[in-house]
C-alpha cells in the first residue's frame, strides 16, 4: 500500500534561487536557470546542509543553536499567492529576490498550507519534501523596505497564510525553469485532535 496519493495538480517552476550568505538585516538572493540538489540541498545556499542549528521555529521544542536535521533547505512560494501579496501592499511585482525564494511554482492553489510531508515530483525523479508553511518574518520585508522605501512594514500581514511552505530534498538531481512538479499528498485523513 503506497503512503502518498497522486494529486491531479502539477507546478511549472517559474523560478529557482539561492541565498549564499546571511549578512546583516537584508537577504540577497541570486537567481539561476538550474539548481542541481543533493540530499543536503543545494550546494551555495545558506539554507543547505543534512543539519541544521534549530532556530526560532522550533524553540519551544529545541534549545537554540541544538544540531537538528534540515527539513528547511528550500522555500518554495507559489507564483499566484506572491501576487495576491504584492497587491495587499500596492506592489504591482514582488520579485522572488527579495524573499530568498528557492523555488516559485504556479499552478497549486492553496499552496501554502499542502499538507507536510506531501511530494514534489519531477519528471527525472528529483523529490522534495514538504516541512511546514513558512511563516512571513522580518528579513523579507526588511529587503523589500530598502528596495521600495515604505512598503516592507505591509509584508507581514500581506504575506501571513501565503509564504509558501519551507523543504528538503528527498532525492536529489537537477531542477531547471520549466520544469513540471507533480503533488504527492499523505495518504491519512485530516487529524482530529
Amino acid at each position: 500500500m503506497a503512503g502518498f496519493i497522486a494529486t491531479d495538480y502539477t507546478a511549472t517552476i517559474t523560478f529557482l534561487g539561492f541565498v549564499p550568505r546571511r549578512e546583516g538585516a537584508e537577504i540577497e538572493a541570486e537567481a539561476v536557470t538550474a539548481m542541481p540538489l543533493t540530499l543536503a540541498g543545494f550546494e551555495h545556499e545558506f539554507h543547505a546542509g543534512v543539519t541544521r542549528p534549530s532556530c526560532s521555529r522550533v524553540a519551544n521544542i529545541h534549545p537554540k543553536g541544538t544540531e537538528i536535521r534540515n527539513s528547511r533547505q528550500l522555500s518554495i512560494l507559489s507564483e499566484e499567492e506572491m501576487a495576491v501579496i504584492a497587491g495587499e501592499m500596492g506592489l504591482a511585482h514582488l520579485d522572488p529576490l527579495w524573499l530568498g525564494a528557492s523555488i516559485v511554482i504556479k499552478g497549486i492553489p492553496d499552496f501554502s498550507h499542502v499538507p507536510p510531508a506531501s511530494r514534489l515530483l519531477s519528471a527525472s525523479g528529483v523529490t522534495i519534501v514538504v516541512d511546514v508553511e513558512n511563516g512571513p518574518c522580518n528579513y523579507p520585508a526588511k529587503t523589500v523596505d530598502v528596495v521600495r522605501p515604505g512598503f516592507g512594514k505591509a509584508f507581514k500581514p500581506a504575506a501571513k497564510g501565503r509564504r509558501g511552505v519551507t523543504a528538503s530534498v528527498e532525492r536529489g538531481g537537477t531542477l531547471r525553469v520549466g520544469d513540471e512538479l507533480r503533488l504527492f499528498v499523505p495518504d491519512q485523513r485530516a487529524w482530529l485532535g
